[in-house]
């Protein structure tokens, strides 16, 4: 599995942590903007994307491992601008997760993922984040959301562009969900932020879309 490694980000949006890319393979075909929608698709990132894809950039697994095992303690970091966790016919490799998390420790990485909740996957994202590395769980329907945090899971869940409610969101069946701070009117950055970090948070946290694909993607989700 192909991984590069930026090790001060210059994206205004992460701010200067250290972020991963992860080549497409490890994308899920069941992540509904894997053919349409995917913010990643588009823009320079989808230049750098391709290149980690096709071997000209990177590192493998191991190396990815080796980087964040020699963070300093503490350290913000996220996995995957774009890609995803690493899987055989949608099934997240358990040993490489493994290997992730151990090197993980004592840092504060977090990460995102579209692979299906099932019985495997939804136990290899519960035992990451009940030991350290935070994986969000993304989705793209309050309901479905409500669903994943009710089973403790740390979750986050697209919503249109044009989603009333700038600063803080609403509770939905009990649950309550707040816009991420990059998006606000008053913007932070998930240096200052941290929030996707925290896998014990008590609220889902909603991604306006945003891209050349926004439009697709607020169809789809609205």
């Amino acid at each position: 599995m192909r991984v590069h490694i930026t090790a001060r980000s210059a994206n205004v949006k992460t701010g200067p942590i250290p972020v991963t890319t992860t080549e497409r393979a490890s994308c899920p075909s069941t992540c509904p903007f894997y053919e349409k929608g995917c913010y990643a698709k588009s823009g320079p990132l989808a230049l750098h994307w391709r290149k980690v894809s096709d071997g000209e950039r990177g590192t493998d697994w191991q190396g990815l491992c080796e980087f964040v095992s020699q963070l300093p303690d503490k350290q913000l970091w996220r996995h995957n601008q774009a890609g995803d966790l690493p899987h055989t016919d949608g099934d997240i490799d358990f040993s490489d997760m493994v290997e992730l998390v151990l090197a993980n420790h004592g840092k504060r990485g977090f990460t995102y993922t579209h692979h299906v909740l099932n019985d495997h996957n939804a136990a290899i994202i519960k035992a990451a984040n009940d030991h350290g590395f935070t994986v969000n769980v993304s989705t793209e329907s309050k309901a479905d959301a409500v669903a994943s945090y009710r089973k403790g899971l740390p979750t986050v869940v697209v919503v249109p562009s044009d989603h009333p409610g700038s600063d803080y969101g609403q509770v939905h069946d009990g649950v309550t969900f707040v816009t991420c701070p990059a998006q606000t009117d008053k913007p932070l950055t998930c240096a200052e932020c941290g929030l996707c970090s925290q896998s014990q948070r008590q609220c889902v946290v909603m991604f306006k879309a945003h891209g050349n694909a926004k439009r697709h993607v607020s169809e789809l989700v609205g």
